[in-house]
């Protein structure tokens, strides 16, 4: 089976949200999934992409997102696998790898 690359972006900041008390920072998600994800499944291809919501942001795409989190519509850190949201504030690994098997992966 050709395996693609998934690609995952996680919005946060340094300020941990206000709504998320005792959950880790944006960017300790950040780490912790790349760390996780890698161990589950080696043999995939994940690209990760950390988008600090309160920097200037090129992309439209991301920047639409960002404001949107701005805007209290979404809690961060937000995860999106292939612009898809996977989870916001208190990330868990099960959705995340749910989607991940929706695009083909597999721990073999």
């Amino acid at each position: 089976m050709d395996k693609k690359s998934v690609s995952i972006d996680i919005y946060g900041a340094d300020i941990i949200c206000a709504s998320c008390v005792n959950a880790p920072t944006a960017k300790d998600t950040h780490e912790w999934l790349q760390a996780a994800i890698s161990r589950k499944y080696p043999s995939h291809s994940v690209s990760f992409t950390y988008i600090d919501i309160e920097k200037p942001i090129e992309d439209e795409r991301h920047q639409a997102i960002a404001n949107r989190i701005l805007e209290d519509e979404f809690f961060y850190p937000l995860v999106m696998i292939e612009g898809e949201v996977v989870g916001e504030g208190y990330i868990q690994l099960q959705p995340v790898f749910q989607e991940l098997e929706k695009h083909g992966f597999t721990n073999e």
